[in-house]
């Protein structure tokens, strides 16, 4: 028997693999848009990395997978994976090539996908035990800066990341992608209403900063007179536009970053790692 199939025929896998036409695969497949996450409940983790933080956090009680679905060759590459996907109990599927690129969003697919439970927290609830450092995103459209964004909350140690306004679907496939993911490692939650979101932020002992490239203050001299070492509830706008004026005024204050050399400005992403990390360093020193 090769290597190739045997993760194929061992105990507790299906030997034949789901097509694209497998109702099961047509189910997962709906979680591709936005409407069928919602009415399901459920969202697409794709690639080895992001099962396996999935997994973990299954074990660990924040998140529940429904469903594994890996073609022979990601099996195959990545042993590790089923292990831990069959010592978890959760149900794994083998899928032709073709059913593994319908349920993804990627021009290479990689052949591993979960379903994943949508955790539905909201606002108030991630907010609940007084965080010291968040991300909120006000009309961020781009899922890859969503998705970065959330990855750089977490590896700053930021409680939460906060959605609101029009901001894309952080569990759209491309966000889930660029988070790596860390969606796993912290909470999500959205809300429309961005006075109300901001509202939680100060009533849980938060101070709204927007990061604003017009901005008076920059970072060094907010840093020099200790306001970033505060609890922070830090506010990243669009990709277009930043911040807009009602945001702009339902702030404590905004801050620049300062640009030493000749560049115009910086992308969302950048910006969202400088700020973050920018508090996270003074907190810990006023520690």
């Amino acid at each position: 028997m090769s290597s190739r199939t045997e993760p194929a025929r061992r105990p507790g896998i299906e030997r034949t693999p789901l097509t694209e036409r497998s109702s099961r695969v047509v189910t997962a497949r709906k979680l591709t848009r936005r409407a069928g996450r919602e009415r399901a409940g459920a969202f697409l983790a794709e690639g080895a990395q992001a099962v396996r933080e999935a997994v973990t956090a299954q074990l660990g009680g924040t998140a529940r997978l429904r469903d594994v679905f890996a073609t022979e060759d990601a099996l195959t590459r990545h042993p590790d994976v089923w292990e831990a996907v069959d010592a978890a109990g959760i149900p794994l599927h083998p899928v032709t090539s073709r059913a593994a690129a319908s349920l993804s969003e990627t021009v290479t697919p990689q052949g591993l996908v979960a379903v994943c439970d949508l955790p539905g927290r909201d606002v108030d609830e991630v907010l609940a035990d007084r965080p010291r450092l968040v991300a909120v995103l006000v009309d961020v459209a781009d899922p890859g800066n969503a998705g970065t964004a959330v990855r750089v909350a977490d590896a700053a140690g930021c409680a939460a990341v906060l959605f609101a306004g029009d901001t894309v679907d952080p569990y759209n496939g491309k966000a889930v992608r660029a988070s790596t993911g860390s969606l796993f490692h912290l909470p999500l939650a959205r809300q429309r209403d961005v006075p109300s979101v901001l509202r939680s932020c100060r009533e849980a002992g938060l101070r709204p900063v927007g990061a604003d490239g017009a901005a008076v203050e920059d970072l060094d001299a907010a840093d020099l007179r200790g306001a970033l070492a505060e609890p922070t509830a830090w506010v990243f706008g669009s990709e277009a536009h930043g911040l807009g004026r009602q945001v702009v005024e339902e702030l404590d204050t905004t801050l620049r970053v300062p640009l030493y050399g000749q560049a115009e400005s910086l992308n969302l992403a950048t910006a969202t790692a400088v700020c973050l990390y920018a508090s996270a360093r003074a907190q810990r020193r006023a520690r």
